[in-house]
C-alpha cells in the first residue's frame, strides 16, 4: 500500500516518526518547495508543486492507492466544527473555503476520514493519547506527532470512514 501526503509549508508529518517505512508503506509528497522537508524524511518520491494546481496534483497521485491531504490555512484556524455564528468575521471566508472543500470530499463517492485538529502542536510530543470524536471537537491543541500517527493509523482500520472526526492531545 502506498499513500500520498500534501503538507503544508512547515512539514507536520515526518513519515520515519509513524512506522511507515516498517510497515511497507511508500510515501509520495507534495510540497511546494522540497527544502522545507526534514532532512531524515523517508519519502519515496518528493513532488514539488501546488495543491492548487490540477496537474500538479495528478502527478502526485499517479499509482497511489490511499491519499492523506493536509491543507493549512497558513494560521491554523479553521472553525467547520463551530457554530457559524461564533466564527470571528475575519475568519468567516477562510471558513466558507474549507466548507466548499469538506462539501466536495463528502459528495465525491471517495472513501475518505475528514479529521478536524484544533492547534496543531511542534513543542508536544507524540504521546499515542488522544480521543477522536464524531462531528465534534474536544480539546484545544494536538501535537503533530500524534496527528501524523492518527493519519497513519487511519490507513490500516476502517472505524472512522466516511466520518468527521474532530481528534485532540492529552498533555500533561
Amino acid at each position: 500500500m502506498r499513500y500520498t501526503a500534501s503538507l503544508p509549508a512547515h512539514p507536520l508529518l515526518r513519515m520515519n516518526d509513524y512506522g511507515t517505512d516498517q510497515r511497507g508503506y511508500n510515501v509520495t509528497v507534495l510540497v511546494r518547495d522540497a527544502a522545507r522537508l526534514p532532512p531524515d524524511h523517508k519519502a519515496s518520491r518528493v513532488v514539488v508543486g501546488d495543491v492548487l494546481n490540477k496537474e500538479d496534483v495528478k502527478k502526485t497521485l499517479e499509482g497511489q492507492d490511499a491519499v492523506i491531504i493536509i491543507l493549512g490555512t497558513r494560521n491554523d484556524l479553521t472553525f467547520l466544527l463551530w457554530d457559524r455564528a461564533k466564527v470571528p468575521p475575519r475568519l468567516v471566508p477562510v471558513t466558507e473555503d474549507h466548507d466548499r472543500m469538506y462539501t466536495v470530499l463528502k459528495e465525491s463517492g471517495l472513501d475518505y476520514v475528514a479529521v478536524m485538529p484544533p492547534h496543531i502542536a511542534s513543542d508536544k510530543p507524540l504521546t499515542e493519547k488522544y480521543t477522536v470524536t464524531e462531528n465534534m471537537l474536544k480539546g484545544r491543541v494536538i501535537s503533530k506527532y500524534d496527528l501524523g500517527h492518527f493519519f497513519v493509523k487511519c490507513l490500516s482500520i476502517s472505524d472512522w470512514d466516511g466520518k468527521t472526526v474532530g481528534v485532540c492531545g492529552e498533555y500533561s
